[in-house]
């Protein structure tokens, strides 16, 4: 598929979850009662309820993340915070409260409905250290070098041109800044059929890179101090239902995928500012920004 095809079915699906949160359901990217921050496998249970107290129902709801980067990415008071692909606005608001009053949260989305219900939930939170932006990933609407730190949750599995996220990452991570978050990750080689079924499972449209090419494309772009940690291993028997839509026979092929899909916390960062170029340094030697 092409990248505007797949932003156009991405843009879709989380618009429909956003429009179903805003109308008092529960949130789901897959479209289905069953899915969803509260029943989903892939999202339920990621935050602890003393994270959750304060903020808005529509918020919970609507986090169809599959980690809890904020909770990982070892946020300090006063710092700036870029979450890509915000959704609803949960792991933003989350991060505004631990930066404090000093600090800033963005959020960036590309979805009208879901920038509309983060806004309402900002609100409704009456956090004020808080701003949704509205743009692509590949494109981040901020200047080079303005930001601390960059999460996201299960966001970058999404996109059709990783290594441009990652340039722009890069780019606008302060000189020393550092990119914490999570992201579905695939472990070992995988059957083509068997892969594109299970990743539309986990991310409803996914294309989840491999460790190692995960790897590769952060040293690629200039990233050092590169880690990969893994949160959760997805479980054959939460899919069995949806494998068995997709034609698939669950027990057949639990020893080829067993252990390969995993929910991880990537954890990176931007060299320190005497090993770039100064106020203009957006990219390594060699590397396109």
């Amino acid at each position: 598929m092409s990248t505007e095809t797949i932003q156009d079915a991405v843009k879709e699906k989380y618009g429909q979850a956003a429009r179903r949160v805003a109308a008092g359901e529960t949130g789901s990217c897959c479209g289905t009662s069953a899915c969803g921050a509260e029943a989903d496998p892939i999202s339920r249970r990621l935050y602890s309820d003393s994270e959750k107290s304060g903020l808005p129902e529509a918020a919970v709801k609507a986090s169809l993340g599959c980690g809890n980067p904020t909770a990982l990415a070892g946020l300090k008071p006063g710092e700036t915070v870029l979450d890509l692909g915000s959704g609803g606005g949960m792991d933003v608001l989350l991060s505004a409260r631990r930066v404090g009053p000093a600090g800033k949260a963005y959020g960036l989305d590309m979805t009208d409905d879901m920038l509309a219900l983060a806004r309402e939930n900002q609100k409704k939170a009456g956090i004020a250290n808080a701003e949704f932006l509205k743009g692509q990933i590949e494109n981040i609407p901020l200047p080079a070098n303005s930001v601390d730190v960059i999460i996201s949750n299960c966001v970058i599995n999404l996109s059709a041109d990783k290594d441009r996220v990652l340039r722009e990452a890069f780019r606008v991570l302060k000189p020393g800044g550092r990119l914490a978050v999570s992201d579905v990750v695939v472990r070992g080689e995988v059957p083509e059929e068997i892969r594109r079924s299970l990743l539309l499972w986990v991310g409803c449209v996914a294309g989840a890179l491999q460790e190692e090419d995960y790897r590769s494309k952060l040293a690629k772009t200039g990233f050092q101090s590169i880690e990969i940690e893994s949160t959760r291993v997805y479980n054959m028997e939460d899919a069995r239902s949806f494998l068995r839509t997709e034609g698939l026979d669950v027990d057949a092929i639990a020893s080829q995928v067993e252990g390969k899909f995993i929910s991880a916390f990537v954890r990176a960062t931007k060299p320190a500012a005497s090993t770039c170029c100064g106020p203009t340094c957006c990219a390594p030697a060699g590397v396109a920004s």
